[in-house]
C-alpha cells in the first residue's frame, strides 16, 4: 500500500515537472522553483508563523463543530422532538454556501478572532450533525436494556453503551471534516485576517508569485495528510475495529 502511494505521488511530480518544463511559463513554476520559494520563506522567517495561526484556527473550529455537532447529532437520532425542531435549521445552514456563512459573520461580529473560527464551525457544524444523527438512530436497543437492567449511570452508559457504537461516525465525521474545515479557514484568512497561509496565499496572488502561492499550499496540505496519516486515519481504524469484532 505505501508503494503504492508512493508511486502515485511520484508519477503525479513527474507529470507536474515534464508540464512545466514543456509550457515554460511563469504561471506554472517548476517544483525546483517552489523547493527554492519554499526555502526563502522559511529563510524569512514567515512560513512557520503562517502554518501555526492557520492550525491553530483550524483546531479551534474543528472542536468546536465536532463538540457541537456531535451532541446535537445525538439528541436528533435519539428524540423525534429534537430532530423535528432542529432538522430545518441544519438542513438551512448545510444548503447556505460556507462563504456566505463567513461574510455574515464578518459583517455581524466584525473581522474578529472568534467570528472567523465562529463561521467555519457553524459551516463544518451540519455535516458533523447528519453523520451523528445517522450513527444514534443506529444504536442497538438491546444495549440499552442490558443498561438499564445493570443500573447504569449517565456517565457509564456515555462510556460503555454509546461511544463505542458512535466511535465509527465520529470517525468519519472528524475525517471528512478535517479537509473542509481547513479549506474554509484558508477563505476566512484570506477575507479578513492577518496572518495565516490563507493571508499570504492573498499576499502572493496579489504579486503574482506562483511558486510562493503553491510553497504556502503545498506546506499546508503536507500538514493536513500528515496529521490524517498520523491521528484520524489511526483512530478511525481503532473505531471500526469494535463494530467489526462484534459482527
Amino acid at each position: 500500500m505505501i508503494l503504492w502511494r508512493a508511486a502515485s505521488a511520484a508519477l503525479l511530480l513527474a507529470l507536474w515537472w515534464v508540464l512545466a518544463a514543456t509550457l515554460q511559463d511563469r504561471a506554472l513554476p517548476d517544483p525546483p522553483a517552489v523547493l527554492a520559494a519554499l526555502r526563502a520563506e522559511l529563510a524569512a522567517g514567515t512560513l512557520l508563523p503562517a502554518l501555526a495561526a492557520t492550525l491553530a484556527r483550524v483546531a479551534g473550529a474543528f472542536l468546536l463543530a465536532m463538540t457541537l455537532g456531535s451532541a446535537l447529532g445525538y439528541a436528533m437520532g435519539r428524540w423525534r422532538a429534537a430532530d423535528a425542531a432542529a432538522d430545518p435549521w441544519v438542513t438551512l445552514v448545510l444548503n447556505i454556501p460556507a462563504l456566505v456563512v463567513i461574510l455574515l459573520a464578518y459583517i455581524w461580529f466584525g473581522q474578529t478572532e472568534a467570528a472567523a473560527i465562529g463561521a467555519v464551525a457553524l459551516a463544518k457544524l451540519p455535516n458533523v450533525v447528519v453523520v451523528v444523527r445517522e450513527g444514534a438512530r443506529a444504536l442497538d436497543p438491546s444495549l440499552d436494556e442490558v443498561a438499564r437492567l445493570y443500573r447504569f449511570g449517565p456517565l457509564m452508559r456515555l462510556r460503555e453503551v454509546v461511544l463505542p457504537q458512535l466511535a465509527p461516525f465520529l470517525a468519519a465525521a472528524a475525517r471528512s471534516g478535517l479537509a473542509i474545515v481547513w479549506k474554509i479557514v484558508l477563505v476566512v484568512e484570506l477575507l479578513g485576517r492577518p496572518s495565516g497561509v490563507g493571508f499570504e496565499l492573498h499576499l502572493r496572488f496579489q504579486l503574482f508569485d506562483v511558486a510562493g502561492l503553491l510553497a504556502y499550499s503545498l506546506s499546508f496540505a503536507a500538514v493536513m495528510l500528515g496529521v490524517e496519516a498520523l491521528a484520524l486515519r489511526p483512530a478511525e481504524r481503532r473505531a471500526r475495529a469494535w463494530r467489526d469484532a462484534a459482527a
